[in-house]
């Protein structure tokens, strides 16, 4: 007799907060896609927080609280945020709609150069760039993610890294160069692992 039971909410949120785990730990942090964020990870700094299904207005509230979070914390304990939007925003051309609204959001609050956000989403695809192109990996993450960072943090990242410039370039070429079981081990949420 199947003894399997439906997630609770609590069990869903667990399911979903270890996939962005997984996703940080082997791809961010793993392949080094990143150089950035093992240091943060490692001092327990980065905050997940997941956002339930909403409509954009509730969701841009959310964001505007964990922006006065962010805000209010020292970076040492609180230095970056991802907001996962695990039951919403699936469809990538939403996700990017509502990215324009968030980027005014922003701004409307007055921290255009104090704060940024990055972007994933499972079918994340670059400008330019077909859909099943691997490059478009290295934004691919379980759940739709909008990434709240701190300007001087990343700038000062950026002023002790001997290349910067080199970090898309270098990031491209070592998603394109996985192999098949690789892909599927590090991306198990993609429907196509694999991309051709």
């Amino acid at each position: 007799m199947d003894n399997q039971h439906p997630q609770s909410s609590a069990e869903q949120a667990q399911t979903v907060t270890r996939s962005i785990e997984h996703w940080l730990d082997e791809v961010v942090i793993g392949l080094n896609l990143c150089p950035f964020a093992a240091q943060p990870r490692r001092a327990g700094s980065i905050k997940i927080e997941l956002i339930p299904q909403c409509d954009s207005e509730t969701a841009l509230q959310h964001l505007q609280r964990l922006l006065k979070e962010l805000e209010a914390a020292e970076p040492s304990e609180h230095e970056t945020t991802l907001v996962v939007f695990p039951d919403m925003l699936t469809n990538f051309d939403d996700f990017l709609g509502f990215l324009e609204l968030a980027d005014a959001l922003v701004d409307s609050l007055g921290w255009r150069g104090t704060y940024q956000l990055a972007s994933f989403h499972p079918d994340y695809c670059f400008a330019g760039n077909l859909p099943g192109a691997p490059a478009n990996l290295t934004n691919r993450a379980p759940h739709p993610i909008v990434h709240l960072l701190r300007e001087a943090s990343v700038e000062q990242a950026l002023a002790n890294y001997p290349d910067p410039a080199s970090i898309p370039v270098r990031n491209i070429k070592t998603v394109t160069g996985l192999s098949e079981r690789e892909r599927s081990r590090l991306f198990p949420h993609l429907s196509d692992p694999d991309p051709a």
